[in-house]
């Protein structure tokens, strides 16, 4: 089993995250950010990957520092429990929709950090929850996973459902990149002989 725990303690919060890749999406979230947790759900549930996260965060302040240590923390484990790669696909991508919402995320496990993110929210915030942290989520998460990640909101007027098939798409995603390919066992997917 392919499992990791981290704990990222700074001045600004302490957040423990524990991840099995090869789970049946079982999660326990509480990150004092109850939209930030309904994403993470998405992520487990589409990725098959088995989470535990709990976030004490400077919420009195704002979500910032939260949702943004939040990724990071969670690249972090990705990155321990995926180990050297050996036998993984390696690239993964998923087209979501949701209603009137269609999101395109294509990640490569590439051991290379990058973010491109074409996302034009319909509105500011979903409830209490500022859409722009969901940049700063995934910056995160791909600085530390080392991992390069597209995302493209192709369609979508509902910002809640913009947001939705984002993490939707990307639990999806990466399910399909950390998969076993058989027909490489014990390789890593590259022609440089590492990520």
């Amino acid at each position: 089993m392919r499992t990791a725990e981290v704990t990222r303690n700074t001045l600004e919060t302490q957040i423990t995250v524990k991840i099995n890749l090869d789970g049946t999406g079982e999660k326990h979230l509480d990150t004092g950010v109850p939209f930030l947790d309904h994403m993470l759900d998405q992520i487990a549930r589409h990725g098959l990957f088995d989470l535990h996260i709990v976030a004490k965060g400077d919420l009195h302040i704002d979500a910032h520092h939260t949702v943004e240590d939040t990724g990071i923390t969670l690249g972090m484990a990705f990155a321990k429990a995926l180990g050297d790669k050996k036998g993984i696909v390696r690239y993964g991508h998923s087209y979501v929709p949701l209603d009137e919402a269609l999101s395109r995320v294509v990640i490569d496990l590439s051991g290379r950090p990058g973010l491109h993110m074409d996302v034009d929210f319909t509105r500011a915030a979903i409830g209490q929850y500022d859409v722009d942290l969901t940049f700063e989520f995934f910056q995160g998460f791909v600085n530390h996973a080392l991992a390069t990640l597209h995302i493209d909101n192709l369609k979508g007027k509902n910002a809640h459902h913009q947001c939705e098939t984002i993490f939707k798409a990307f639990g999806r995603a990466l399910r399909m990149a950390v998969a076993h390919d058989e027909r490489q066992q014990g390789m890593i997917p590259s022609t440089k002989g590492a990520l």
